[in-house]
């Protein structure tokens, strides 16, 4: 009897609602990730030993050789197998490929080379329009493999002989690489899975190389599908149009960059197909992969899980917020703690996320809103002693200020959520109890009444709702009022207010 596919049993989980069935699902699915990349990596690896003595024997004939002789082409082609096994090793270590400014009409102009090393291509009518000042941000290798399979695909499909025409150009201001041939089109069934791996018109075809053109494209955050036949001017019209539209020198700048960690492969990959289009998506395994990421430039958004081999979730959130400030982090677990959200709180993330995503719109609709969000403006310490708080219940504020007389400063109590008026107060307390805007619309009065000042939840009963509250809404902090200890609610309010000392 076959096993099922780990995907497939996974997906009737979810549709059945049998969470155990999808963790076990899941599992399975990240046990054979890791199985699968692993088996590349050892054939990567003994792949390179036969090519290191070709490449060593190449060289030594190479020496007494005329260039452009045989044994020149062979060793060029020699290291070309060396740079693509590089490239797939990276793949299976989940490494992004570096990229930098480059001329796509060059790269694709390496690919025409390389094409025309190929006996089958002798026959072939190839026309090349690449317009030399396109530049794209990539890898150059990358974008010449991108070409070079869609000329080959197309040679393929043409069987030998016929006409080939590569157009790099730009299209509404967007770099973009064409790759036409007049041969027999692709069949209709076909056109909607031409990207997936193994589906081929070809009696010879692996049915590969289309699939590893949209990875290319996806890793370069473009566009590829058909194209009409009428994109390009041609008389008669091409049978097949391959178009890959690239991001405007503008877009790549305002592309925002997230940063996804986690050690279950199903959930990076949740997150890049679900953000990829919007912004680019980088993966790291470990928080420690993380943070040598994030030394090499800051991004716009963290997500991480809370719960990571070696160092914790919480743990890349104190360290990002070190390295910058105004890092912005979301935490994710599956096992959920009053502690741990305090701790998060404490920290400066944004949100904390449960597992399994009850609605994963909504998981991305936060997304969207925490890379939309303009950085937190820094405010400036200011120089009052006055904290504001509110309180309606008159034995917690007294408790309150006897906690913050204690910090040398100066409270006043509101029993209404009166206007702020004057200078911005050094902090705010806000009662989640509070009478006349409880619960949520308690921390967005804090939010509001702090003017950039750090605000504290205080709740008489603190329950996971009050602290996920107060996280989100941009709270220093989620306390209980600890109204039998005056000494230990000051001590508290000082760390999260920052009131250690009262005077700069």
């Amino acid at each position: 009897m076959a096993m099922e596919n780990p995907l497939e049993a996974l997906r009737k989980a979810l549709d059945e609602g049998d969470l155990a069935a999808a963790r076990a699902a899941m599992e399975s699915l990240r046990r054979a990730t890791h199985q699968a990349n692993q088996l590349a990596a050892e054939v990567l690896h003994e792949l390179r030993q036969p090519l290191l003595g070709i490449k060593a024997y190449s060289q030594m004939m190479d020496e007494n050789a005329a260039p452009g002789t045989p044994v020149s082409l062979l060793l060029a082609q020699v290291e070309r197998m060396e740079q693509i096994i590089a490239d797939f090793t990276r793949i299976a270590a989940d490494k992004p490929a570096p990229k930098e400014r480059l001329s796509l009409g060059a790269a694709a102009q390496n690919a025409v080379r390389h094409f025309g090393l190929n006996p089958e291509s002798l026959r072939i009518s190839l026309e090349v329009e690449a317009a030399p000042d396109v530049e794209v941000l990539g890898n150059a290798r990358l974008l010449e493999q991108l070409a070079l399979n869609l000329l080959n695909n197309a040679r393929d499909a043409l069987n030998g002989r016929g006409r080939i025409k590569l157009v790099v150009s730009r299209e509404d201001g967007a770099p973009t690489l064409m790759v036409a041939d007049w041969g027999p089109g692709i069949p209709p069934d076909l056109r909607d899975r031409i990207f997936e791996p193994y589906v081929t018109g070809k009696a010879r075809g692996s049915g590969l190389g289309l699939s590893v053109c949209k990875r290319i494209a996806q890793e370069h955050g473009a566009q590829i599908g058909l194209a009409s036949p009428m994109a390009l001017k041609d008389a008669p019209p091409p049978a097949t149009v391959f178009r890959v539209t690239f991001a405007t020198a503008a877009d790549a700048v305002s592309r925002k960059r997230l940063l996804v960690v986690d050690d279950e492969a199903i959930i990076r990959m949740v997150f890049k197909d679900l953000m990829g289009k919007e912004c680019d998506v980088i993966e790291a395994q470990t928080a420690e992969e993380a943070i040598e990421l994030l030394r090499a430039g800051p991004y716009d958004l963290i997500i991480t899980d809370k719960n990571l081999p070696g160092l914790s979730g919480l743990d890349l959130a104190q360290e990002a917020r070190k390295a910058d400030p105004n890092s912005r982090v979301i935490i994710m677990t599956g096992y959920p703690s009053l502690v741990t959200a305090q701790q998060a709180l404490e920290l400066g993330v944004i949100d904390y996320l449960l597992k399994p995503f009850d609605e994963i719109r909504e998981v991305r609709e936060k997304i969207r809103n925490a890379l939309a969000a303009a950085p937190p403006a820094r405010a400036p310490r200011p120089h009052s002693l006055r904290v504001d708080v509110y309180e309606d219940n008159p034995a917690s504020a007294r408790q309150i200020t006897d906690a913050l007389k204690m910090l040398g400063m100066e409270p006043t109590v509101l029993s209404e959520p009166t206007p702020a008026v004057g200078d911005p107060p050094a902090g705010v307390v806000v009662s989640w109890d509070f009478s006349p805007a409880h619960g949520k619309r308690a921390v967005e009065l804090g939010r509001q009444r702090c003017r950039g000042a750090p605000f504290v939840v205080l709740a008489e009963h603190l329950t996971m709702d009050a602290a996920l509250e107060s996280l989100r809404g941009g709270a220093a902090a989620c306390l209980p009022k600890l109204l039998s200890d005056v000494r230990a609610l000051s001590r508290e309010l000082s760390r999260a207010l920052k009131l250690s000392s009262p005077i700069d």
